[in-house]
């Protein structure tokens, strides 16, 4: 369990560190993940205790339903998730509301089904709910999600005729007009 748990430290310091040199910026989630797994994993590997390990998944997930929420009243009053997301895709603001909404709720239920298997289960059964569950449960949810989007998408109009025929070519005052014009 210390192994394991400070290889996850070390890995979630890699992986910030790679992001940071790439791309010179580290998301804001990235970084209450990395503080939540240097402190609840330091704890763990300190004092031997799994549940630390165990309580930094639920809480992590609740901290992140509260950011979701709270972006509905601080601020701009624009849900976080439409601020992420509104450069790729348009849709209705009570659209963008039930989504933040819907996410609020997926993050509260998995922070509470993390500590209810963890709980009445063994802590083998918890790491392989953890690994594999969670995961499981955030795919159908953003599967969901691609449903949900896709019923309130607004297309935009599209530039291109729908033909396969070149677009007319523009001619300024330095360009000739060529044979094939």
């Amino acid at each position: 369990m210390v192994a394991a748990t400070a290889a996850l430290i070390a890995a979630t310091v890699i992986q910030i560190s790679y992001n940071w040199l790439r791309h010179k910026k580290i998301e804001k989630m990235h970084i209450v993940t990395l503080v939540l797994v240097v402190i609840f994993g330091g704890a763990t590997i300190y004092f031997k205790e799994p549940q630390f390990l165990i309580w930094k998944v639920s809480i992590a997930n609740w901290l992140f339903a509260v950011v979701f929420f709270a972006s509905h009243f601080i601020g701009n009053k624009t849900p976080i998730v439409k601020r992420m997301m509104q450069a790729n895709i348009s849709m209705p603001d009570n659209a963008w509301n039930r989504l933040s909404i819907s996410w609020v709720l997926f993050f509260v239920l998995t922070g509470v089904i993390n500590l209810i298997v963890a709980h009445f289960y063994s802590f083998d059964i918890w790491v392989d709910f953890k690994l594999f569950g969670i995961l499981g449960l955030t795919l159908v949810f953003v599967i969901a999600q691609g449903f949900f989007l896709s019923k309130h998408i607004i297309e935009e109009d599209s530039e291109q005729p729908a033909t396969d025929e070149p677009l007319p070519q523009k001619q300024t005052l330095d360009s000739q007009p060529t044979e094939s014009n």
